[in-house]
């Protein structure tokens, strides 16, 4: 084969190869790559689910919305599951069907009550698009004063305040102990979801309710709430034990050297 050919095919399959994994990359997300090109009143949603807490973990926009991501043409087909807009009703099913304990203790309170009457949903707290990690900045007179007094939901706050900051606290020393390159991997799994009840509960907004959870969990965090934070006592025993091994290698191979 002469060699003009065989250059030929190189950088034909070059080519065809950059091709797909261009049309692959736009097919998953036709949804984003339409409404970014668009006018900022359609172009606002994507930039800020950029931002978002949906966006660090891959929830796309079919999640929400339903459609063929993969298929411009099929995107907004209601054959392929597109629903568009969804209706207020409808908002807490659709994040509950995700988020099962925090839709069970909303659709139980007081906001829960008056939902098809004009009552807050999901995205009246916590925004449609761009959704942030939840914590207690959502719970401000800024966002509870638009429906009712800041009072209740200043009680709700301050009784959950000591135990979001232990969260916090916890959360940084295993980041520390994980940069350090300790496995971490069970404190961080437990870590979430005393994270995920702490926040889940909130819904109810039954201070009682949340006061009682709120000691409950705190017992959770003190218990075993060595040096390392969280469940990390038995990770610094490990490192204490991981040197002690290194420091008797090390003697074995100096007296072995001596001898």
């Amino acid at each position: 084969m002469r060699w003009w050919a065989t250059a030929l095919i190189v950088a034909f399959s070059c080519v065809l190869f950059v091709f797909q994994a261009t049309a692959a990359e736009q097919a998953v997300i036709v949804c984003i790559e339409c409404h970014a090109r668009l006018p900022v009143q359609y172009s606002q949603s994507v930039t800020l689910w950029q931002t978002s807490i949906h966006a660090e973990h891959g929830i796309t926009c079919n999640t929400c919305h339903g459609g063929d991501p993969m298929d411009a043409a099929n995107a907004m087909n209601p054959a392929r599951g597109y629903r568009g807009v969804p209706l207020p009703p409808a908002i807490p099913g659709l994040c509950g069907s995700c988020h099962v304990g925090v839709a069970r203790y909303y659709l139980n309170s007081a906001h829960g009550g008056t939902l098809g009457r004009g009552g807050p949903t999901c995205v009246t707290c916590h925004g449609s698009h761009g959704i942030k990690s939840a914590s207690l900045d959502l719970i401000s007179k800024k966002n509870c004063s638009q429906c009712h007094t800041f009072e209740k939901a200043r009680l709700i706050r301050s009784a959950m305040l000591k135990r979001d900051t232990m969260l916090m606290a916890i959360e940084k020393k295993i980041k520390l102990l994980k940069s350090q390159g300790i496995d971490t991997d069970q404190q961080e799994k437990r870590l979430f979801s005393l994270r995920n009840r702490f926040h889940t509960m909130f819904h109810s907004l039954d201070i009682k309710l949340i006061i009682l959870e709120s000691e409950h969990i705190q017992a959770e965090l003190e218990k075993n709430n060595g040096a390392g934070g969280i469940g990390t006592a038995p990770l610094t025993g490990a490192v204490a034990i991981g040197w002690a091994l290194l420091a008797a290698l090390m003697f074995y191979l100096i007296k072995k050297n001596v001898d």
